[in-house]
């Protein structure tokens, strides 16, 4: 019969995105042209907050500002276009890539 170890009150849970991020049961995390997006469900408009959002059928992501959305390309929707708009979530995280598209990792 042994001895338990006083190591094991040193052990810590591996780091995993779900926790680093605090993803939940309604999170979802969505690709990117440069990684992932970590989305949420949205309860309330804050300004600057990014948002993901369905506009002529296409999904982009714009910052609300004043009353209007700032899309990436720098368009602002607002007024009545902004009312045909359906927003998905609220952005919590961006995370980049590490490897590039062309980008080959050393053997």
């Amino acid at each position: 019969m042994g001895f338990p170890s006083q190591a094991t009150d040193y052990v810590e849970r591996r780091l995993t995105p779900e926790l680093i991020c605090g993803v939940g049961i309604d999170t979802r995390i969505m690709e990117t042209s440069c990684g992932f997006a970590v989305i949420e469900p949205i309860t309330r408009l804050v300004q600057g907050q990014v948002l993901l959002i369905l506009s002529g059928g296409q999904t982009q992501f714009a910052r609300f500002l004043g009353k209007a959305l700032i899309t990436d390309d720098g368009e602002a929707i607002e007024g009545a276009a902004a009312e045909e708009v359906e927003v998905l979530g609220r952005v919590t995280y961006f995370m980049n890539s590490t490897v590039g598209d062309g980008d080959e990792s050393p053997m």
